[in-house]
C-alpha cells in the first residue's frame, strides 16, 4: 500500500528534471522590476523579479556579473536571459540569469550614464582643471590606430593648415577589449616626448566600438596627463566619457586638427594687421613728437637765445643790488650798537659796576646768614643725628642707640639710656 507514496525530495527532483528538460524553460526572456537586491561577497547577485502579479526569485553567478557594465539596484526594471531551474532544498523555482539588461536601455549606456555621474561628482569635469590649447604648436602627439581615415584627415589637416608643425603617431588599438589598456600605455608614453598638445580619438562606430573611450581608467589617465588634451572619438553627435575629462573636445578627428594648430593663411593675415597697425602706431608717434620739436623750436627763446642771458643777467643785477643795499644797512646797524656799546658807563667806569655787583652779594650774604646752622650753634644751641640724620623727634631713636651732638666747637658722640 506504501509503495504509490513517495518523499517530497523524490518529488522536488521529478519537478527538476521535467522542468530542466523542458526546451522551452531553457532559455527564457522576462522583464520585470528587481526587489530584495543581494550582492555576495563572492560576486554572486540574488535578487527577486516581480511584476504587479507574481514573482520570481533570480540568481546570477560572479562568472556572469563581471560582464555586466551597471550595478543592479532596487526598483530597477530590467529584462533578463537566463534558465528556470529548481532549488531542491526548498522546492522553489527561480531563474538563474546569465544576462540582465535595464528595461528600454542597453548596459553600455547605463555603465556610461554611472561613470559619468561618478567621475562629474569627483569634478573631473570642473573647468578649472582643464588646461588651455597651445595656439601655435610646436609639437603635436596623436593617440589613434595607425591606419584608417582617422590619422590621415589628422595629419593632412594640419600640414595643410600649419605645416611648420611636428607631428608624432602614438599608434594604439582603438576598439575591443584590449584597447582601453594600450590606449592608456600611449598617454603615459606621450608625456616623455615634449609634447604641446595631444590629440586622443578615433573615426566613428557603433557605441561598443567607441567603448574603450568610456572606460575609467582612460578617463583618469587624460585627466591626469600633464599635456593638453584634445578628445576627437567618432562623429560630431557621438559624446564619450573622454570628451568631458578632456580639456577640449573636437566634434571629429578632422575638427580635433582644426582646433589643434591655427590657419597659417590666417597668421599671415593677422601679421599683416600687426604689422600695419605697428607702422601706424609708429607713424603717428613720429608725428608727434615732430609736432612737438617743431613746437619747441619755434619758441623765441630758440630764436633769440640771448634772451635767456639777458633775463639772468638783470635777475642777478637786482640780486647783486639788494645785497649791498643789505650788506650796508648791516654794517650801519652794527655802527651803531658799537658806538652805544662804546659810550656806555661800564666801559667809561668799569669799578662802578664792580661796586654795584659787591652791594649786591654782601646783601645775599647778610640774608643767608641767619640762616647758616653754624650761626645756630655759635648762639649755644647743638644738632643730634643719628645715622647721619638730624633727629626731629625722640620716636626716631631707641635705648642703646649711639647719637652724634655737633655743637660749637666740635662733636659728641652719646648714648641713649
Amino acid at each position: 500500500m506504501q509503495e504509490k507514496y513517495i518523499s517530497v525530495t523524490q518529488l522536488t527532483r521529478y519537478i527538476k528534471y521535467k522542468i530542466d528538460n523542458d526546451v522551452n524553460l531553457n532559455e527564457v526572456f522576462i522583464k520585470g522590476e528587481i526587489s530584495n537586491f543581494k550582492a555576495h561577497s563572492r560576486g554572486h547577485f540574488y535578487f527577486t523579479l516581480k511584476d504587479e502579479g507574481s514573482r520570481i526569485n533570480a540568481i546570477m553567478f560572479s562568472s556572469q556579473t563581471k560582464k555586466l557594465k551597471f550595478i543592479p539596484t532596487d526598483g530597477m526594471k530590467v529584462l533578463v536571459t537566463g534558465k528556470i531551474s529548481v532549488f531542491e532544498s526548498n522546492g522553489a523555482y527561480q531563474i538563474y540569469v546569465s544576462d540582465m539588461l535595464e528595461d528600454g536601455v542597453g548596459n553600455l549606456y547605463i555603465a556610461y550614464e554611472q561613470l559619468k555621474k561618478k567621475l562629474e561628482e569627483e569634478g573631473l569635469f570642473r573647468e578649472e582643471h582643464k588646461k588651455i590649447i597651445p595656439k601655435i604648436p610646436n609639437r603635436i602627439g596623436v593617440i589613434t590606430a595607425p591606419t584608417g581615415a582617422a590619422i590621415k584627415d589628422i595629419i593632412s589637416t594640419i600640414k595643410r593648415r600649419w605645416p611648420l608643425s611636428e607631428i608624432y603617431l602614438f599608434p594604439s588599438l582603438v576598439q575591443g577589449e584590449d584597447a582601453k589598456e594600450d590606449i592608456v600605455k600611449q598617454i603615459k608614453r606621450a608625456q616623455n616626448y615634449d609634447l604641446d598638445t595631444l590629440i586622443v580619438g578615433r573615426g566613428g562606430g557603433s557605441i561598443e566600438d567607441l567603448w574603450p573611450f568610456n572606460e575609467e581608467i582612460v578617463a583618469r589617465a587624460i585627466y591626469e596627463c600633464k599635456i593638453p588634451v584634445i578628445s576627437a572619438v567618432g562623429h560630431e553627435i557621438d559624446f564619450t566619457i573622454a570628451d568631458f575629462v578632456a580639456d577640449l573636445r573636437a566634434p571629429t578627428p578632422t575638427g580635433a586638427a582644426e582646433m589643434a594648430v591655427p590657419q597659417l593663411s590666417d597668421m599671415i593675415n593677422y601679421l599683416k594687421q600687426v604689422s600695419i597697425r605697428l607702422n601706424n602706431t609708429i607713424l603717428n608717434k613720429v608725428n608727434k613728437e615732430r609736432k612737438k620739436l617743431e613746437s619747441i623750436t619755434s619758441r623765441n627763446i630758440f630764436k633769440n637765445p640771448l634772451v635767456i642771458y639777458q633775463t639772468k643777467e638783470m635777475i642777478f643785477d637786482n640780486i647783486l643790488e639788494k645785497l649791498k643795499y643789505s650788506i650796508s644797512n648791516l654794517v650801519n646797524t652794527k655802527e651803531k650798537e658799537l658806538i652805544t656799546i662804546k659810550n656806555s658807563y661800564i666801559l667809561k667806569n668799569p669799578y662802578k659796576l664792580l661796586d654795584v655787583k659787591s652791594n649786591k652779594y654782601l646783601q645775599i650774604i647778610s640774608k643767608l646768614e641767619p640762616l647758616n646752622p653754624i650761626s645756630t650753634l655759635k648762639r649755644g644751641y647743638s644738632i643730634a643725628k643719628h645715622n647721619d640724620k638730624v633727629i626731629k623727634s625722640i620716636k626716631e631713636v631707641k635705648k642703646g642707640d649711639i647719637i652724634n651732638i655737633s655743637i660749637n666747637d666740635g662733636d659728641i658722640d652719646a648714648k641713649v639710656i
